[in-house]
Order: C-alpha cells, then structure tokens, then sequence
C-alpha cells in the first residue's frame, strides 16, 4: 500500500519524457505487425491490420496520460491559455463582464463595509447580548434616563440583572496645561468598565476607594487621547496631568475599540465620586440625572427583565408629582437598539439598495454568458465531435468563468476600497461607526467567494447543454429556452433599476426641500466663536470674562456686531421648558404637562442683528436694558399666538414656573417684542416654539461656562481665527477656542441626509447603467440571430421602417413589462423610505413620472442603436449570412 502511494506522489512530481511512452507505443504496434507477416500477410496488410488491432497512437497516448495521478492537471495550463485568447479575440464580452462584476462586488463591500458594523458586528463588549439600557421616558425626553434617588432604589431591590451601572453624561473638562486643550470628560461608577466587560489595555480601573465624595483625583484615558497628546508614552500610566487646574493621576489607558453606550464622544472617565445619602435629598429626593446600564443575568431576557422591574419602577415613579407622573414610563432595551435606533432604516436601505445593484449585476453577467454559450454553440459541437467529453468542455468553461471572477474580484476590491474613503470623505459625524469603518478579510473573503460562485454558476451553465449535430450545420443554433431566459434577465434588470430610481429620486426632491426651506434667519458672515470655561477657575461666575471677550471682539477688524447666546440654532442642543411651565397674566394655567415643550434661550440684543431674525411685533432688546436688573423676553412668533391668540402681546406679563420637581413659582418676564420663526428642531425635525430671554450685564448666576458669540463680520473666518485667539489667550490661556461659520453649522445639519441622497443616487445610476447595457445586448442579440430573417423580410419587400419596428418592438416590450413590473415593487418598498423623507409623499406621482420618462428615454435609446443598424443590412448580405 505505501509502495503504491508513493509511486502515485512520485507521478506528481517526476513525468515520463514524451519519447519513452512514444517508444513503447511503437514496440507494441511493431510486435503486432511481425504477427501479422507470419501469418502470411503482406507488409502493408500487416502494418494495416495493426493499427486497426491497436485502436490508434494518438488515442493511445492520450488514455496512457489519463491514467497518471493528477493527469488533469496538464490540462490546466492548457485551458487557461485558450481561455485567454478566447477573451483576447472577443474583449468586447470581457470587459463587460469584468466591469459588471467590479461594480457589483466593488459597490457592495464598500457598503457592506459601512453597515456591517450597524447591523451584524458584535458590540466590543463582553457578551454584548446581555447589555441592556434601563431607564425613565417622557415626551421631553425620549432616549431613557433616571434619577440618582431611583438608581440607588434599583440598584439595591432589582432581580433580572448581574449589575446595575451608571455614568452622568457629558461633561466639559480642560488640560489647563502648556497648549490648553478642550476634552470631553465622564464621570461614571466604579463598577461601570466592569459591566461593560472592558478591561483597560495599560494601567487599572478605579477602586472603589477612589469613588467616594471627594476622593482621590484620578483618571483613565481614552487610546486616542492618549496617542494625540502623550504620543503612547508607555510610561504614562502612574503620571500626573493638570485637568481643570487641579494636579489629577492617570490610573489607566482603554482599549482602542471603546466606546461609550450612549456613542458620546469621550476622552477622559472620572469616577463619579457621588454622596448616595445626597441623592435623596437633592432635587426633592429624587437626586440628579444619570444614565444606567446592566449586565442580565444569564437565560433573562428583555420581556423579562422589564416585567421584573416593573413593580419597582412604579413604587419609585411615586416621588414623582401627580400632575407630572403619567407622563413617565419605564423603558429596557439593548445597547445596540439604543446606539442604532436611529441609523437602522438607514442601514437597510443602504444594504437593501446595494443589494440591488448585485442583483443587476448578476443578471448582466448571466446574460452575458447565455449570449455567449449560444455564439459558441458550433464550436463547442466541433469539440465534442472530435472527442473532447462533456468533462472536458466543462473543465474549460469553468476555468474561463474562474479567471473572469478573478478578474472581476481584483477590479471590485480595488473601486471597494475607492469608495469606501469616498463615503468616508462625505459621511455624517453623526453616523454611528462610519469614520472606522475598513475593508477587513472577513466581508473580502465573502465577497470573492460569492464573486466565483455566481461566475461558476453562469459560466458553466451553458455548457451542460448537450452540443447538438445540427449546431455543426450552421454559425448559430437558436434555442427558444435561452432567448427566453434572456428576455427574463433584461425585465428583471429593468424593474429593479426602477425601484433604484425611484428611491433615489425620491431622496433628491426631499433634499432640494430641505435645502431650499426658509431657515427664518440668515447664515451668510456669521462667525460662531465657542470658549467653554472652567468652573473651578471661576468661582465668582463666568459674566465678566464673556463682557470682556464680547468688547474685545467688537473692536476687531470688519466686525459689525457681536452677539452671544447660550445655544445656537438651527439644530444645537438648547435648553427647554414645558408648555404648562408658563402662566399668562389674566389666563388660567395650562395642566400639568400638556402643551408640549417650548425652546429657551438666553441673549444679548445683537443676537436678533446677527442673525437678522426679524422682530414682527414691538421692539428688539436694547443695550441699556441689558444694565437693568428686569425680566424681559422675546416670543417667538408661534408661542405669541398661543400665549396670546387675541394679539397685542407686547407690554404683555408671562411668570415662568418650574418643577423641580414640585411647582415653584418662577420670575415674571415682560414681553418686549416678537420675533419672527426660526428652524430649531434640525432641519428635518419638528420646530418649537422659543422663548427668548434678555442676557443681563447683572446677572451672574444666569451665565452659563459655555456661552457662544455669533460675530457678523465682512471678513472670512480663517483672517480673524488668530486674533480670536489672541483675544482670548489675553484673558484667559487655559481657555480653548472652537470657531465656526454658521453655514458650517447648517450644513453640517444636512450632511446626512445629503450622503443617503448621494449614496442611492450612484446605486441608482449604476443599476441604470448595467440595465441599459443589459438590454443593448439582448436586443443586439436578437437582431444578430435574426439577421437572416431580415433578409427574407426585406426581400419580399419590407421597409426599412418595417424592420425598425420588428426589432425594435422587441425592446419596447420589455422596457414596458419591466417598467410596470418595477413601478409596482417601488410603490411597496417606499414606505421604507418614509421616515427619511421631508415634505415629499413616498408615493408622489411626479416623481414616478420622471422615472418612467428617463428610464423611458434612455432604454429606448438603448434599443434603437441595434434596431437601427439592423434595418440597414444589404437583403442579399442578410440572406447569405447563415
């Protein structure tokens, strides 16, 4: 036996020269001749008699190889090289298929890339299935948060989980060391990496000795600031840094992969460092806000877990006052729901679009190939009558399909990698995961292996028709099956292009519409200038150092006005308060909780300049009033209509109340004037009504350490950067300065819903493109297949026009059955379009007319070519040419 084998491995590497086997050939056949001679024959006859006897040389030779361990191996070079000059000789269907299969696999693993780390790629968690985020809803809130009293109530009393964390949201926190800089920093639990499953890469988690109320001033760095900043000094961990002026020791270094569950964006976690005994007191005992998490216990799931804490939460929902306690409602969901809740439809629409365009591409390839396989008909008969078995003529199919897939494959993963940075240039900061997203071997691997298998598929599929003896007979065997399969591809390719289209189209009237809205104010030499401040560095308040910057900033070059507010339009986060909060002189007060919610904003009076937001009614502040220790307040001019829907609200008295969470009376604001509406809900999102109060110069406690100064000015923001900064080193050098336009601003607002737009608009247009020349070739084909029918025609005395028609016809037939086929699908998969959609109905006829009007022109365009060139063959050509 392993004489044997290694006789066969030996075979592998070690070939019979071609003169041996020659040599024993010969001796066989002349023993057999000197046979014949003595039995009588003559030389001739013998010779004759022998190589009937013998069955052929050639035959011979070629059974003798076959016999060989891995025999076919030789044949691979062989096939490679003829498939090679085969695609050298027709470069026309090599280039299609190439380019086809480029864009369909290029195009899909780019996008793949993007959402698979939304949709499928676990969370860089341990067990991120168990993950949940646990807390309160109401209308003015809808992502769930809780309350420090109810945390530690949970925490202590809950079943359905392994642990119950929390951090406190985003905080504002300065290196106020050489070349200040502004970080994002956490305050969260000392339990809370830990039930996360995150393990630091350098250093240690805090101890549960340094998160007690005023312990040690410790942190643990994020792996990106620890690169931009500290260069990955190794020797970092165990080092001191100054962090909001105090000296602050730096225990710890996470992983690159981190990331918040809420996907805020961080750079350093402190410990929380919280009084639980303080939190039952503060805010009427039911404590600050906090963001919990938790760990389920194994075999429990979201159902469960919230059932279980139920009873719980409405026990604690009582500190809640009635008026207000309807309107809270426990919420559990994974932490995967909770970062892509608002990204889902989006990421499906972008697989499902890409998806499409495979599809597309698929069927081109198929196409392709049947157009082929029934152009090569004769030959492969030819083959198969010299001998060449079924095996054979698949053999070399398959190796051609195998050779345009890697082809196809390279082509697709070099424009995958093109587009992915294209994607990556234009895509929203708000887009969860898009900034990380690579090429990784796991989606390549996927997608070559499903490159090869449709080419194989196709490829080979011809060939297992048997050849025909009547293919030998003539250049071209028409078989009704292919040409109707054909027929199925190009309606297949050009229903689906109408869903593309129709999506696409529908995502550009909705952005035209967003863009062309009326913002309420202008955009254009508005500078916005940011410099958050350090409580810790300004006990007393941070008034005088925004007064200062303020008269500092007016005396620069082509300033005009300077204004500051608290929060900016069209889309910033603002600070609000309910509907029923307010009471209107003379009026009874709203119930509790109803009326919705209303945006307020603090500002100075060239905040309405700046921005030219109109005053439609009484007068805008004045810089007098801003020495007055008075209430005052703008209206918008919405919440003018609903305070005071008899009109004349000027000189009119509004008393804010708050809940805090029982009714407190509040200041009773003067309304000074009403301004016009302004965009505050994103460009998209649903507008509130404002509330503008007058930002006094005595006011301290009402300044925030975040101000932001809105500058009209006839110079570009770039020439002014450096003397804001010098401006501002000049007052405070701990002070980091973040600038930007305010078309910056808004544009940014509409960066997303310009990359979904710009997305499905290259999908659309490929599905396009691969549908059109998908029909090209068919009707192409056909014209060739009939080119002697036309001859006949012409010759009993059809027209040219006649013959336009017929081909033609055939075109027509199936732009107009794919056509129906894809108006009907794109009316069905609208609807996954409408939360996407602003101020444009998914099912808005004019913009189904303009897809049918240019998939129309540009397929009939598509016919014509070759119905035109086929009504102009010479009859006597025609008939000669089969």
């Amino acid at each position: 036996m392993l004489s044997e084998w290694l006789t066969r491995i030996r075979f592998f590497f070690v070939r019979r020269k071609p003169d041996e086997l020659d040599e024993e050939l010969c001796f066989h056949v002349e023993q057999s001749v000197e046979r014949n001679v003595a039995a009588g024959m003559t030389a001739e006859e013998a010779r004759r008699e022998a190589m009937i006897e013998f069955g052929g040389v050639e035959r011979a030779r070629e059974q003798s190889f076959a016999q060989r361990p891995g025999w076919w191996l030789g044949t691979v070079e062989q096939d490679v090289r003829y498939a090679l000059r085969g695609f050298r000789r027709n470069w026309v269907f090599t280039v299609a298929v190439i380019a086809t299969l480029m864009v369909g696999i290029g195009a899909t693993t780019a996008v793949f890339s993007v959402v698979d780390r939304i949709l499928f790629r676990p969370l860089p968690y341990a067990h991120d299935d168990r993950l949940v985020s646990v807390g309160l809803v109401q209308p003015m809130q809808r992502q769930e948060f809780t309350l420090g009293g109810f945390f530690f109530e949970w925490r202590d009393n809950q079943k359905p989980f392994e642990a119950l964390t929390f951090e406190t949201g985003y905080g504002d926190c300065n290196l106020t060391e050489t070349n200040p800089m502004h970080l994002h920093c956490i305050s969260v639990a000392q339990d809370f990496l830990p039930t996360l499953g995150v393990t630091p890469v350098a250093g240690r988690n805090f101890t549960k000795e340094e998160d007690v109320p005023n312990g040690p001033r410790v942190v643990v760095i994020t792996d990106g600031l620890w690169l931009s900043r500290f260069d990955r000094d190794p020797a970092l961990v165990g080092k001191t840094v100054n962090l909001d002026g105090h000296a602050t020791q730096i225990v710890g270094v996470l992983p690159r992969d981190f990331e918040m569950p809420r996907l805020q964006e961080v750079d350093i976690l402190r410990p929380a460092q919280i009084d639980i005994a303080e939190q039952h007191t503060v805010n009427s005992g039911i404590g600050l806000p906090l963001w919990a998490f938790a760990r389920l216990k194994p075999g429990i799931g979201l159902a469960e877990a919230k059932a279980e804490m139920e009873p719980l939460f409405l026990h604690t929902r009582e500190w809640i006052p009635a008026e207000l306690r309807k309107d809270f409602h426990l919420q559990v969901r994974s932490i995967r729901d909770l970062q892509m809740a608002d990204v889902y439809r989006v990421a499906w629409v972008l697989l499902g679009a890409v998806l499409t365009v495979l599809a597309i591409a698929c069927a081109n390839v198929a196409s392709l190939f049947s157009a082929r396989g029934v152009a090569r008909e004769k030959e492969m008969a030819v083959r198969s009558a010299l001998g060449a078995s079924r095996g054979r003529l698949l053999r070399q199919t398959l190796t051609e399909a195998v050779l345009l897939a890697i082809g196809g494959t390279a082509a697709g993963c070099v424009l995958a990698e093109i587009l992915l940075r294209g994607f990556i240039s234009i895509g929203p900061t708000g887009m969860p995961f898009l900034a990380s997203a690579r090429l990784d071997l796991r989606i390549t691997l996927f997608m070559v292996v499903l490159a090869m298998v449709c080419a194989t598929i196709f490829g080979i599929l011809p060939a297992l028709e048997i050849p025909k003896a009547r293919a030998l007979a003539a250049r071209q065997a028409r078989t009704a099956t292919q040409a109707r399969l054909r027929r199925v591809l190009v309606v297949g390719q050009i229903g689906l292009c109408v869903v593309l289209l129709s999506g696409a189209s529908l995502l550009v009237r909705s952005f035209s519409n967003l863009e062309r809205q009326s913002l309420g104010m202008q955009t254009r030499n508005v500078i916005t200038v940011h410099v958050p401040l350090n409580w810790e560095r300004y006990p007393a308040g941070t008034r005088d150092f925004y007064l200062r910057a303020e008269a500092a900033f007016r005396q620069l070059p082509g300033v005009t006005a300077v204004g500051i507010s608290n929060s900016l339009p069209p889309g910033g986060p603002h600070a609000g308060s309910r509907y029923s909060e307010f009471e209107v002189e003379g009026k009874p007060p709203t119930p509790a909780g109803a009326g919705g919610s209303v945006a307020w904003r603090q500002v100075t009076p060239d905040y309405f300049r700046v921005l030219r937001i109109p005053i439609v009614e009484g007068a805008n502040f004045s810089e007098e009033e801003r020495g007055l220790n008075q209430h005052l307040a703008i209206l918008s001019k919405d919440l003018a209509a609903r305070f005071f829907p008899e009109g004349n609200a000027v000189g009119r008295h509004v008393m804010h109340e708050m809940f805090n969470p029982y009714r407190q009376a509040g200041p009773v604001y003067t309304v000074v004037g009403v301004a016009g509406m302004v965009k505050n809900g994103g460009l998209a999102g649903e507008d509130e009504p404002e509330f503008y109060e007058l930002q006094t110069n005595g006011q301290s406690e009402y300044w925030d350490n975040h101000e932001v100064f809105l500058l009209e000015s006839s110079l570009p923001a770039a020439a002014l950067a450096p003397w804001i900064h010098a401006r501002v080193a000049q007052l405070d050098p701990t002070a980091p300065v973040e600038m930007d336009t305010m078309e910056q601003v808004v544009s940014k607002l509409a960066d997303r819903p310009r990359f979904e737009t710009a997305l499905l608009g290259f999908f659309a247009c490929c599905g396009l493109l691969m549908a059109v020349i998908g029909l090209y070739g068919v009707i192409a084909f056909v014209a060739t297949q009939r080119t002697q029918e036309i001859g006949v025609r012409m010759a009993l005395g059809a027209t040219r026009g006649n013959i336009l028609r017929l081909i033609a016809g055939e075109g027509v037939r199936l732009i107009v059955i794919g056509g129906v086929l894809g108006l009907g699908a794109s009316l069905v998969s609208a609807r996954l379009l409408t939360s996407l959609l602003f101020h444009v109905s998914a099912r808005d006829p004019w913009t189904y007319v303009g897809v049918v009007v240019v998939l129309g022109v540009v397929a009939l365009a598509a016919t014509l070519i070759p119905a035109r060139a086929a009504m102009k063959v010479e009859p006597v050509v025609a008939l000669r040419y089969e």
